[in-house]
C-alpha cells in the first residue's frame, strides 16, 4: 500500500476507490487498509447466502442503485442514516463512486454519493475527511501472477462544499464529486484497455531494464501514471507518433516472446560459472521440496481443477472473474478436503487422518512456490539457450531496446511537466 501515512488514524473517514473486480476489491481494501472499512455494497449483493453473510459479518451497509430500482430517494434513506451514524461514531466508510465495476484501467463518471455521504454526515459529525484511493491491478483474473497497487492520496477539500451545502445542496453535491474524481484519476495508471495498460508494463520493464532506477511499488507506481498521462497527452495531440511508437515496442515485445526472452530478463548472458551455480542450486531446491510439493499438487489437484472448470463455464467478465473464482474455490476447496479426508480415514485410520490434515496447507504453499519456481527456471533456460545459440540475438534486442527507449523519452518530452504530474489533464 502506497500512502498509508495519509490515513488519519481516527476520526470521520470516507475512503473512495475505483472499481474494477466486484468483491475483490472490497476485500483487498478490507484486508490491507490500515483503519477498519464498513463497505457500501449494492443491495442484491444481501440476498446472496455466502456473501451476505460476510458483508453483515463486517458491518456493510446496502445502496439501492438505480438499475435495481432504487431512484425513490426514501429506499437509501436508511443507508444515509447508517452511514452518518457510523462517520458520527468516528469510523470509517468505504465506497465505490462509480456505482459499478468495469474491468478496464480507467474511471468511469462517478455517482454523488461518496459526496452527499459526506455533506449528510457533515453537520453531526465534524469535518469528515475524504480520502482518494487507486487500485491498479496486473492480471486481476490470475491468482498465481496477478498483483495490486492500493495507492492513498491527499485528503480532498471539503469545507467549502459543506458551507455551500446549506444553501445549494445539489451544486455543492455535483462540485464535490467532479473533485472527487479529479484526486482519484491522479492515483491510478488511466488509459481506454488493458492491451494498453500491458505496453506501458513492458515499457515500464524495459526502461528500468536500460536506465535502472528505484523498483519499489511507489516508484513504480507513480512511472506507469505518468506513462499513461503521457499517453493520453499525445494521443490527442501527436496520434502519429504515439501510434508508430506503440507499433515498434509491440513488435519488440513479440519478437522476444518469440526468442523465449522475456522483457524482465537481461539481455547479456552470464559467466558460465555463475549460470551453473545458479541452476545447481535452483535444481537443488526444486528436488528437494519436490516431496511435500508433489503432496500439495495431489491433494488441492481435484478442487483446482474444478474452480478452473466452475469460472470458464460460468464465462464471467472481466470485472468479475476473480471474484467467480475466489467464490467457486470458497465452495469446492473445502468440500474437496472434506471429502478427500474422509477417504483418508478410510483408508488409513485416524493416523492418515492426522498426517493429511498436518500437511494439508503447507502442502499447498510448497506446491505453489514449487511450481512457480519450476515455471521461471524454464523461462530463464529457455532465454539463456536463445542467446546463447545465437551471439547476435542479445545485440540486436539491445539496439532495438535502445531504439525505443530513446524514441519514448523524446515523446515524453514533449509533454508539459503539470500533465506528467498530474496537475494538468492536458485535454487542450
Amino acid at each position: 500500500m502506497i500512502g498509508a501515512q495519509r490515513v488519519p488514524p481516527t476520526g470521520p473517514l470516507i475512503v473512495a476507490a475505483n472499481h474494477h473486480n466486484a468483491l475483490v476489491d472490497g476485500a483487498l481494501l478490507v484486508a490491507h487498509f490500515p483503519r477498519r472499512l464498513v463497505p457500501v455494497a449494492k443491495a442484491p449483493l444481501f440476498s446472496m447466502p455466502l456473501i451476505a453473510w460476510f458483508l453483515r459479518l463486517i458491518g456493510a451497509l446496502p445502496v439501492h442503485r438505480r438499475q435495481e430500482g432504487g431512484t425513490d430517494p426514501a429506499r437509501n434513506a436508511a443507508l444515509f442514516a447508517a452511514s452518518s451514524a457510523a462517520l458520527g461514531a468516528g469510523r470509517a466508510i468505504l465506497i465505490f463512486p462509480e456505482g459499478v465495476s468495469q474491468p478496464e484501467p480507467t474511471l468511469m463518471p462517478l455517482r454523488t454519493g461518496a459526496a452527499r455521504m459526506l455533506l449528510a454526515a457533515a453537520e453531526g459529525a465534524g469535518p469528515v475527511t475524504l480520502l482518494p484511493v487507486g487500485l491498479m491491478f496486473h492480471e486481476p483474473g490470475t491468482f498465481r501472477t496477478g498483483w495490486a497497487v492500493i495507492s492513498t492520496g491527499e485528503p480532498v477539500a471539503t469545507a467549502d462544499c459543506v458551507a455551500l451545502a446549506r444553501t445549494e445542496p445539489e451544486e455543492a453535491a455535483r462540485r464535490l464529486t467532479a473533485r472527487l474524481g479529479e484526486a482519484m484519476r491522479a492515483q491510478i495508471a488511466m488509459v481506454d484497455d488493458r492491451q494498453t495498460l500491458r505496453m506501458v508494463e513492458h515499457a515500464e520493464r524495459l526502461w528500468r531494464q536500460e536506465r535502472g532506477g528505484e523498483r519499489d511499488a511507489a516508484a513504480r507506481a507513480d512511472w506507469r501514471r505518468r506513462a499513461t498521462r503521457a499517453y493520453r497527452y499525445l494521443t490527442r495531440h501527436d496520434p502519429t507518433r504515439v501510434s508508430r511508437l506503440r507499433a515498434r515496442l509491440e513488435r519488440y515485445v513479440h519478437d522476444l516472446d518469440e526468442a523465449g526472452v522475456r522483457t524482465a530478463v537481461l539481455l547479456k548472458p552470464p559467466p558460465p560459472a555463475v549460470a551453473v551455480r545458479y541452476a545447481a542450486a535452483q535444481l537443488a531446491a526444486l528436488l528437494g521440496a519436490l516431496p511435500l510439493a508433489l503432496w500439495g499438487l495431489l491433494v488441492h489437484a481435484v478442487p483446482y481443477w474444478l474452480t478452473g472448470v466452475a469460472a470458464r463455464g460460468l464465462r464471467p467478465q472481466g470485472d468479475v472473474e476473480a471474484t467467480y473464482k475466489l467464490l467457486a474455490g470458497l465452495v469446492l476447496y473445502p468440500l474437496a478436503w472434506i471429502g478427500e479426508a474422509w477417504f483418508a480415514w478410510r483408508l488409513g485410520g485416524g493416523g492418515l487422518l492426522a498426517l493429511f490434515l498436518l500437511l494439508l496447507v503447507p502442502g499447498g504453499f510448497f506446491a505453489l512456490s514449487w511450481s512457480e519456481r519450476l515455471v521461471r527456471l524454464y523461462r530463464e533456460t529457455r532465454a539463456l539457450l536463445s542467446l546463447l545459440l545465437d551471439r547476435d540475438l542479445a545485440r540486436h534486442l539491445a539496439e532495438r531496446r535502445r531504439e525505443i527507449l530513446a524514441e519514448m523519452e523524446a515523446a515524453a518530452a514533449l509533454v508539459p511537466e503539470p500533465v506528467l504530474s498530474g496537475q494538468q489533464e492536458g485535454d487542450d
